[in-house]
Formats: C-alpha cells, sequence, structure tokens
C-alpha cells in the first residue's frame, strides 16, 4: 500500500524564482519508476483534479513515485499566471525531475495532459533517458490558444459585443500586454509560447518509452488520425511506443466532475508493463 501523499514546497532556481507547491506519493516498497505529472492549462486542470488524484494514488500502489507539481503561477505555487512564461513552466518540469532523480534511484517518466503533453515534451529535450506518459495530449498549442481566448468572446457575446474580441486579445498578445480571459490574467509570454509549442520528439536515449492514451465517446473506440501521425514521428525518433484509445468521458471539460475508469486502468496496466519489461 502507498504512504499518504506528503505536501511540500520546492524552491525554483535556489528561490530566486520562488517556490512550487508539490505533492509526492511514495510507494511504500521498491520504487518501480519516478514520475512528474505535468497538469493541463487554466480551467482543465481544475476539472482534472481527480483523475490525477486517483491515478497518482493508483500508481504509488503499484510501486511508480508521482510527483505532482503546480507551475509557476498556477495552483498554491509562488506568484500569479501573469507572473509566468513558457520557459519557465519548462524549467520547472526539469528541475521537478532532477529533485526525483536525487530521491529515487529509478526511470524517469513525464506524465503530461492536455496542454502539459506540450510542456512534458518540451522539458523532455533536456532531460536525458526520460520517458512520456500523455494522457489526450495536445498536438499544438496554437488551437488550445484559440480555444481558451474565445471563452472571452462567448462571455461578451451575452452583451452584445462579442465582435472582434478575439482579434483585439491577440492584438494586446502581440503588444506583450497581459490579457483577462475568464477570471485568468494570460500573459503574453505564456501565450505566445503555448501558441508556437508542438508536439514534437525529443531525442531518444535507447529504451525510451512513449504512452499515448485517448478517450473517445465512439464505440468501439477509434484513434484519431492526427494523432496517429504524431505518434508515427515519435516511433521514428527512437521512442519505443505503446498506444492505446479507451472509452470515458471527457473529463477535463465536462460540466460536472466525471472520472475515467478504463484511464485510470489502462495507465496502471502500462506502467506495470515497463516495470517488467
Amino acid at each position: 500500500m502507498p504512504t499518504q501523499p506528503s505536501a511540500f514546497f520546492l524552491d525554483a532556481d535556489g528561490g530566486r524564482s520562488g517556490q512550487r507547491f508539490c505533492l509526492l506519493h511514495r510507494p511504500a516498497g521498491r520504487v518501480r519508476a519516478a514520475m512528474v505529472h505535468v497538469h493541463a492549462f487554466a480551467e482543465e486542470m481544475n476539472k482534472s483534479r481527480r483523475m490525477v488524484a486517483e491515478a497518482a494514488r493508483g500508481l504509488a500502489a503499484d510501486g511508480t513515485a508521482v510527483l505532482q507539481i503546480d507551475l509557476l503561477g498556477c495552483g498554491d505555487s509562488s506568484g500569479d499566471l501573469a507572473d509566468a512564461s513558457w520557459d519557465d513552466w519548462v524549467a520547472d518540469v526539469q528541475q521537478a525531475a532532477r529533485w526525483l532523480n536525487t530521491e529515487f534511484d529509478a526511470p524517469l517518466w513525464l506524465w503530461g495532459q492536455r496542454a502539459g503533453a506540450l510542456v512534458a515534451a518540451a522539458a523532455g529535450s533536456g532531460l536525458a533517458g526520460a520517458n512520456h506518459l500523455f494522457w489526450q495530449p495536445a498536438l499544438a498549442g496554437k488551437p488550445l490558444l484559440q480555444q481558451f481566448l474565445r471563452l472571452k468572446a462567448a462571455g461578451e457575446l451575452q452583451g452584445g459585443g462579442a465582435k472582434g474580441v478575439t482579434e483585439a486579445l491577440r492584438q494586446d498578445l502581440a503588444a506583450g500586454r497581459t490579457v483577462e480571459v475568464a477570471g485568468y490574467q494570460l500573459p503574453a509570454a505564456v501565450a505566445q509560447g503555448l501558441e508556437a509549442a508542438v508536439l514534437q520528439p525529443p531525442a531518444a536515449a535507447e529504451g525510451a518509452r512513449l504512452v499515448w492514451l485517448e478517450l473517445s465517446s465512439r464505440q468501439p473506440p477509434e484513434m484519431l488520425p492526427t494523432s496517429a501521425a504524431a505518434i508515427e514521428k515519435w516511433q521514428a525518433a527512437g521512442h519505443a511506443t505503446q498506444a492505446e484509445v479507451l472509452s470515458g468521458p471527457a473529463f477535463w471539460q465536462t460540466t460536472e466532475i466525471e472520472t475515467a475508469p478504463e484511464l485510470l486502468q489502462a495507465t496502471r496496466r502500462a506502467l506495470l508493463q515497463e516495470a517488467v519489461a
């Protein structure tokens, strides 16, 4: 059985960049793998908390140490979103991974969800031998940014002032200004990094693995062609890949908090397979 998760603050850049709130799920027995969770963006992160917590507990029960970290300006970490940049987030993940390596002598995994997969892939380029676990990964950040900015337009629509809202936000961001969307102060340094991000595979060390898990409402579940093409790029870059499409709700965007049991089971199964491989 895993122990209760421990909460602590990790100094970023020796404390010069504040502190990052972390939650460590430490296995009670032998540690088979060490994993950093890279959360989704904005409200998708909040909608996913229950699923992430359940997955982390299950993984810890199977021998994987899981470190959940709130990136700069997110959750309970230092600063506000307006203080962050995309590069800050990549650096946060790399520092969390290096901290894990000092705690556990075990294969390193970066677990990215949605936009967090883009951050994890970028961080992986600076972490030799990192494995990746993706939950419903975004293939590029530009559509995610566009979707987020439309929240502002949707709010203005109720007041009859939606025309040109998204374009005005883009102009403000291009000029380096912070914009307010759905209660979030989105800085240009995050928006521009998200817009430019593409899910590119880092150079793979020998034996590096990728586990790609998606949810689908179709019966039977089907993988999107764009996802299949992205996976082929990771295979070509030398990553041993395992991909699976499962039935379940898009819990990161549902109105009510929902879970996807098949995704939880597949996540644990994939890491257990890695442990005995």
